[in-house]
């Protein structure tokens, strides 16, 4: 039996390490933290006391602990199991696969949401507008749908309190237990300080990142037609929530690219805004009260723009952003994507179009 060597080439100065024990070495760390869950959820269901701490002579017919305690208590080793098993599931799934192989199936995943929906129809390489022209709105033809990255941050706030408290809660409750029994473990309430601090402040986050979300209320965007033509101009009507004076509002035009590319063994996406149309600003907005401050600008598309674009490995994305800077509060953004047809292709489709009801 020949073991794999743990260099292969040798590329000018530099070896390149064995992929077997590369993947060998991945599937240990997640085989620790597995046995790690399973060895801590056996201590904790049959470690569990069944006596009275303070007086060990005396037996205990019934356990005190209800459901919700047996459930916060198995939260790390739970944990552990399924990060270690999903981890040692993946290992096992691209076992022996070459890294190009490996490379195309993470490569597919994540360009699977870059992409987004299925083409235009008539437009290949054009995104779906299905997704944009689903809601109408109040005074315009369409809503345009929010697509923030604040929504994300609270979301993530909100689960890293959650599940941090949890276990800081777990923690909590056996300090409680040894010193009601007359005991005192310094080692577990040391570890439980820097627990409460962090657990403290992520719900000051989280707390922080709600109250920001809806002081400042909604903000909504209408446009008269889509999907948009360079050259053409189109009615947008702004609406923005909230009870306290803004010192600017900004709405404006702007061109994202990304791109998915390789570097070393990663595959990365970096996003990057090649040009910014400045559409329209405001100056120490308040809106009324009960209501919101409601706006409405002509947009032009400009007439040499880019026409979005998705692909496996690229993307080109127009959006309406909306930038505002509270009197209280830091500034926050909105964006609304809108798509941006190829002229080309649409004279081409109206040619088409008259053809056929000539005929």
């Amino acid at each position: 039996m020949r073991f794999p060597r743990f260099f292969t080439k040798k590329r000018g100065h530099r070896r390149t390490d064995s992929h077997a024990w590369g993947s060998f070495a991945e599937g240990f760390f997640y085989a620790l933290l597995f046995g790690a869950g399973v060895v801590f959820g056996l201590l904790l269901v049959t470690g569990a006391v069944s006596y009275a701490p303070a007086d060990p002579d005396s037996v205990v017919l019934q356990r005190g602990y209800e459901w919700w305690m047996w459930l916060l208590t198995l939260l790390i080793p739970v944990a552990l199991l399924a990060f270690g098993g999903s981890g040692l599931a993946r290992v096992v799934r691209t076992w022996g696969k070459s890294q190009e192989h490996r490379a195309a199936a993470s490569r597919t995943v994540i360009l699977q949401g870059l992409a987004g929906a299925s083409p235009a129809a008539g437009h290949p390489g054009v995104p779906s507008c299905d997704n944009l022209e689903n809601s109408p709105g109040i005074v315009l033809r369409y809503r345009l749908p929010l697509e923030s990255p604040e929504n994300w941050t609270l979301v993530g706030f909100g689960l890293f309190a959650l599940l941090w408290n949890a276990v800081v809660v777990v923690l909590a409750v056996g300090v409680g237990a040894d010193l009601i029994g007359g005991t005192t473990d310094w080692l577990l309430i040391g570890l439980l300080v820097p627990f409460v601090a962090v657990g403290v402040g992520g719900v000051v986050l989280f707390v922080r990142a709600t109250v920001l979300s809806t002081s400042v209320g909604p903000t909504h965007v209408e446009i008269s037609d889509h999907p948009l033509v360079p050259g053409m101009s189109y009615d947008v009507r702004l609406g923005q929530g909230g009870a306290h004076l803004f010192r600017s509002i900004d709405l404006g035009l702007e061109l994202e690219e990304t791109a998915t590319f390789r570097q070393g063994t990663d595959t990365r996406t970096q996003r990057l805004v090649v040009r910014r149309v400045p559409v329209s600003r405001w100056q120490r907005v308040q809106p009324v009260p009960g209501g919101s401050f409601e706006a409405r600008v002509s947009v032009t598309i400009p007439a040499d723009a880019m026409h979005s674009f998705s692909s496996e490995n690229n993307a080109v994305q127009w959006r309406i952003v909306v930038r505002a800077l509270p009197d209280r509060w830091p500034e926050f953004t909105r964006v609304f994507p809108v798509v941006v047809l190829p002229v080309k292709a649409l004279v081409t489709t109206a040619i088409s179009e008259t053809v056929e009801a000539l005929e």
